[in-house]
């Protein structure tokens, strides 16, 4: 199969799950507008960053000693690599379970939540948080059994957690009237579902994937986390933007402009996704040539892989003009015209970030893969925590929504000439 062929079957697969991963966030966003209206809307919004941030510490983890596995050659180690993930994914779901258990009300008031949100959001935050566990396995597992050469069932497993999660928030909402708990119990099921579909191959003769009896260690974690970093700051960015981006629009709309920012910020996520399955599909094939010096197919991933997300964030940019209307329609079941107004100025300004995120999130796949951690450290830092912040408060001292709305515009165009000079 030539490398071609394999990038189309890995980035495929990678894109179909990605997007299906993002499409359950989506319907609970859906499920809650029309259930709850802007109240869980806003709710809902202010504790995304927490599922970024346990999807990153579970990329992080996973890709990150994935990688490292794919480039051992040893096999005793490369099964230490899997076990020694799967020991510090449950240690650190376990922290969040505690958190959520004991402080949902916190949690909510951390991210800005009134006594009105609060009341709203605390049953789906705490539910949500005390099954953080599955969540980094499942992102764990996906990532191993991508990169052991199992692509497809990686895909077939986030595509039906998804669509379990899709099916049961319309049965738990609707049907036995559960609200906001019945969307977080959805939610938090759905990956337990991912993780034993995933769980097929690991147990299977053909996998190199082996649970060993060992000591957990941190110098193997530490020195996978050192490539798999960049997924997790990858992931946070957007976590880092969403309640940045929630505390500068209370001040200035208050919880309709963080409900209207629910919106742009949800269909966000399937666009990223789609863009994020992209680099994922490039990444085990760049660590694979990477270990076996084949520097040329290396350039040609390369150039395959930012074609292609720049193509994908055309596309995405051409719909988001095309149906402004009926995408805030979806979420905008009361028929809010301040929530309609400040919305659909912001898919108009925000979408045209997307061409420079494809880029980034290629780019700083590949620079983890060729073991080049120092520049996609530097990448992520930039995209998720300096420039957007920087960018944010400027625009909106000087702009107000339409400003930071183009701050994400501005942080992801000077951050892809970045990219595209260190992966030149």
């Amino acid at each position: 199969m030539t490398i071609f062929n394999r990038f189309i079957q890995y980035t495929t697969r990678n894109v179909a799950g990605k997007i299906a991963v993002s499409l359950y966030v989506l319907a609970d966003t859906f499920f809650i507008s029309q259930a709850v209206g802007a109240n869980g809307l806003t709710a809902l919004n202010l504790v995304l960053p927490i599922y970024s941030l346990l999807y990153g510490i579970g990329d992080m983890i996973g890709v990150g000693s994935s990688i490292r596995f794919s480039q051992e050659k040893e096999n005793k180690k490369k099964f230490n690599y899997f076990t020694n993930a799967v020991i510090f994914g449950l240690i650190a779901g376990l922290f969040f379970t505690m958190v959520g258990l004991f402080f949902p009300v916190q949690i909510l008031q951390l991210f800005g939540a009134d006594s009105t949100i609060v009341m709203v959001g605390k049953a789906y935050t705490q539910i949500f948080m005390v099954l953080s566990p599955f969540f980094i396995w499942n992102q764990i597992f996906n990532s191993f059994v991508r990169n052991d050469d199992n692509p497809n069932l990686a895909m077939k497993a986030t595509i039906y957690s998804s669509l379990f999660n899709i099916v049961f928030d319309y049965i738990f909402m609707y049907p036995l009237h559960m609200g906001m708990a019945g969307a977080a119990l959805a939610t938090g099921v759905s990956p337990i579902l991912g993780l034993l579909i995933c769980s097929k191959h690991v147990f299977s003769k053909r996998s190199n994937l082996h649970i060993q009896k060992m000591v957990p260690s941190i110098k193997k974690l530490v020195h996978s986390c050192q490539v798999g970093i960049s997924c997790l700051i990858a992931e946070v960015s957007s976590g880092v933007i969403t309640t940045l981006f929630n505390f500068l629009i209370l001040g200035l709309a208050g919880n309709i402009g963080v409900a209207a920012y629910g919106v742009i910020a949800n269909i966000a996520l399937i666009c990223v996704a789609s863009l994020n399955g992209i680099s994922l599909g490039v990444q085990p094939l760049v660590s694979e040539c990477f270990g076996k010096g084949q520097k040329e197919d290396i350039q040609k991933l390369k150039k395959y892989g930012y074609i292609t997300s720049i193509l994908f964030s055309l596309i995405i940019i051409l719909i988001g003009y095309v149906f402004t209307n009926s995408i805030i329609a979806l979420f905008n079941s009361e028929k809010n015209m301040e929530l309609y107004n400040m919305a659909y100025i912001g898919i108009r300004i925000y979408f045209l970030g997307f061409i420079g995120t494809g880029i980034n999130l290629v780019g700083g796949s590949i620079l983890s893969s060729i073991s080049k951690a120092k520049e996609a450290f530097i990448l992520s830092m930039l995209r998720g925590l300096v420039l957007i912040c920087v960018f944010g408060i400027l625009g909106a001292y000087f702009f107000g929504l339409n400003g930071i709305w183009a701050s994400f515009v501005c942080c992801e165009t000077i951050c892809m000439l970045y990219t595209l000079k260190a992966t030149s």
